[in-house]
């Protein structure tokens, strides 16, 4: 199996560039800025570049194109959606129509953030999206563009991604966030009234693998199978890193004041996922147990 892995320095994209070597799989790659430290094909790529996009897949014409590249900051989405908007919808709308061209498969990496966050049950990949923000927006036309295509298409949409980076071995996302906060004993506070389902990037990226050995070509959810809110995930964290609760503290999404709204509740079913792979997703305690070495503060 060839893939060419677009925004290989990312968390996610590192995780799907270390797991698909694992597996024998043929594998390069493209990055926005910064060269990731894999023995592989690398291509410095803006996706915005139609044309540069277009050569780069023609260069490699792979079985597979896993588009995890995306404008993710939510805030500066908010503050400029024009370049959100580009990123995260038209440049996989043109990667999609040349995928279709040149009969490679395409995976478009999307979000729990499509939905509003008023829902009180896990969200179904049958649920009406709804964003509340430019981000959600625009992956969810990112998402549009891709199905309407003729490319035959696998959309995975992740929540509140997070793990160790394969290119340089470091813990990323909240987790690191909480156990810096830990080791230098800060107090640490932590929303009670948001609901997540947390994505392990190196799970999603194992899963996203399988899924493609299947005949399955449509919208999936990845997450794990526990519905938490971020005080709930800290609190697993910090067992894990050897410390006590006594730092975390509660608290709300009203206590911050940012310039995009994020939504309440957007955890994610992912009954779909597991019935197509015959085997439950992992819960927050066993994808943490999965990097306990990073976690660890003693």
């Amino acid at each position: 199996m060839q893939i060419l892995v677009l925004g290989a320095n990312g968390l996610l994209g590192s995780n799907v560039v270390d797991t698909a070597l694992g597996r024998g799989w043929e594998v390069a790659g493209t990055f926005h800025s910064s060269r990731p430290s894999f023995d592989v094909p690398l291509e410095q790529l803006d996706l915005r570049d139609e044309n540069a996009v277009k050569a780069v897949l023609d260069d490699y014409v792979p079985d597979v194109v896993c588009n995890c590249a995306a404008m993710t900051d939510v805030d500066a989405c908010e503050s400029s959606p024009g370049t959100a908007r580009a990123i995260n919808a038209e440049a996989p709308a043109t990667i999609a129509d040349h995928c279709a061209t040149i009969d490679s498969e395409f995976v478009h990496v999307s979000t729990d953030y499509v939905f509003d966050g008023t829902g009180e049950t896990p969200y179904s990949e049958a649920d009406d999206p709804n964003p509340v923000q430019a981000y959600g927006s625009s992956k969810l036309a990112g998402e549009q563009c891709v199905l309407e295509s003729t490319a035959t298409t696998l959309v995975p949409r992740l929540s509140f991604v997070y793990g160790v980076h394969r290119a340089d071995d470091e813990l990323r996302g909240f987790p690191a966030w909480v156990q810096s906060r830990i080791g230098r004993d800060e107090p640490t506070p932590l929303f009670t009234d948001q609901w997540v389902t947390p994505s392990r990037a190196g799970q999603a990226a194992a899963t996203i693998l399988d899924l493609l050995e299947t005949d399955f070509r449509d919208v999936v959810h990845v997450a794990s199978s526990s519905c938490v809110t971020p005080y709930e995930f800290g609190r697993e964290i910090s067992r894990q890193t050897g410390r006590g609760e006594e730092l975390l503290e509660a608290g709300s999404r009203a206590d911050v004041d940012r310039a995009a709204t994020r939504p309440a509740y957007s955890c994610l079913d992912v009954t779909r996922v597991e019935d197509l792979l015959d085997r439950e997703q992992p819960t927050i305690e066993s994808d943490l147990e999965a990097i306990a070495p990073w976690l660890s503060l003693d």
